[in-house]
């Protein structure tokens, strides 16, 4: 079964990660996701996909846009491979699941980033529901990022003055005060002003105030990968029959 529009990069289906030591549990979920269209790597142990990241050139591994990790593995558990994920900034959703989780070990998951928590047995569903908005919101990020890296590319343009005026029109200062402060004329200011609006590609004063606060949290956040409250609330348009819904354990 393929979902209307439901597509990546270069319109390509999303690809979707799933680590699990139980094999009829990878198998059971990367059946329900290739139903709807979604290429699904399938890995045993939280090792075998540390190992694919850093060894392997493979595009899909490195451009997923979700992960569905077993909190409770042989070896590295889930959450130890979300904490070592995140410290390597290998951006993904990801999707606990557990047959032995507690609220503990969802409050630590969801707190280190993780989209969601689904307790095994869970609904077909549900899993489609959770990998639908982990999906969508890899793509709003995917799509944030590369406008705040273009951000970044003409904010290296501009000269330190530039970028002194620009921190000063973004506090709400006129020509003069921003003059004022850094000791310049005021037509040196209006000059500055004009280059650094045409460097930056800004059409009025508040585009160009609404591209300082995102140059200012895009620097903030350099390095981050966790989920915003705004990315758990993407609403999915996934759906599947009633009897199609395997269960799991």
């Amino acid at each position: 079964m393929q979902t209307p529009g439901l597509k990546s990069e270069n319109n390509a289906p999303p690809v979707v990660l799933v680590v699990d030591d139980n094999a009829s549990v990878r198998e059971a979920i990367s059946e329900l996701l290739n139903s709807v269209g979604i290429v699904v790597k399938r890995f045993p142990c939280a090792q075998d996909l540390l190992k694919q990241i850093g060894d392997s050139n493979d595009g899909e591994i490195r451009n997923a846009n979700c992960l569905i990790l077993d909190v409770r593995m042989p070896g590295m558990g889930g959450l130890e491979l979300q904490h070592r994920l995140h410290t390597a900034n290998f951006n993904v959703p990801i999707i606990f699941i557990s047959a032995h989780g507690d609220v503990r070990m969802t409050v630590d998951a969801m707190k280190a980033g993780a989209l969601d928590f689904l307790s095994k047995p869970f609904r077909s569903q549900d899993m489609l529901n959770s990998v639908g908005t982990a999906i969508e919101y890899d793509h709003r990020r995917r799509e944030i990022d590369r406008r705040n890296n273009e951000l970044l590319v003409r904010y290296s343009t501009l000269t330190p003055r530039e970028r002194s005026v620009l921190a000063l029109v973004a506090q709400g200062l006129l020509n003069k005060q921003i003059a004022w402060e850094l000791g310049l004329a005021e037509i040196t200011i209006k000059a500055s002003r004009s280059h650094l609006m045409r460097k930056m590609q800004a059409r009025s004063v508040a585009e160009l105030v609404k591209m300082e606060a995102c140059l200012n949290e895009a620097t903030a956040n350099q390095g981050e990968n966790t989920i915003s409250g705004e990315g758990r609330q993407i609403i999915s348009n996934f759906s599947l029959p009633e009897e199609n819904r395997p269960g799991y354990s």
